[in-house]
């Protein structure tokens, strides 16, 4: 009973936005049940010390699943990264349900994507088989 007036008062003083829970029904109808999570190891935003002078250093991430991690430069030009080991796969930058951007990926791993992401995103990495997502990161 207190939980039921909880969640009500919630709603009619605080609800969740609108654009909000559209981006989360997105991000759950693009979700891949056989996929495994990268885990993000590193993100410049967080782990990196800033470098003087240079105030608009591109976002630098590193994701790990398995013996698979995926580097990857997000800059206002789009997506600079590289899959390690180096091997061919394929890569989808995901932004919702109607912006799933394939990204070729050549044998050595590298790939370029000329759209930077504008909201959240995500990566879907398929390689040897196997079926890679990262977590979803604002750019």
């Amino acid at each position: 009973m207190l939980e039921a007036e909880l969640r009500q008062a919630a709603a009619e003083l605080d609800p969740v936005p609108v654009e909000l829970r559209q981006l989360a029904l997105e991000a759950y109808a693009l979700h891949d049940l056989d996929a495994q999570i990268a885990e993000l190891t590193f993100d410049s935003l967080v782990d990196a010390l800033p470098v003087r002078g240079v105030p608009d250093a591109p976002r630098m991430l590193t994701f790990r699943a398995g013996g698979l991690s995926v580097d990857v430069e997000v800059t206002e030009e789009g997506l600079i990264g590289q899959v390690l080991p180096p091997q061919s796969a394929r890569i989808e930058v995901l932004g919702g349900p109607q912006t799933v951007r394939p990204v070729p990926v050549d044998t050595l791993g590298r790939f370029t994507s000329e759209h930077a992401p504008t909201g959240p995103f995500a990566l879907r990495l398929r390689a040897g088989g196997e079926v890679i997502v990262t977590e979803w990161l604002r750019a």
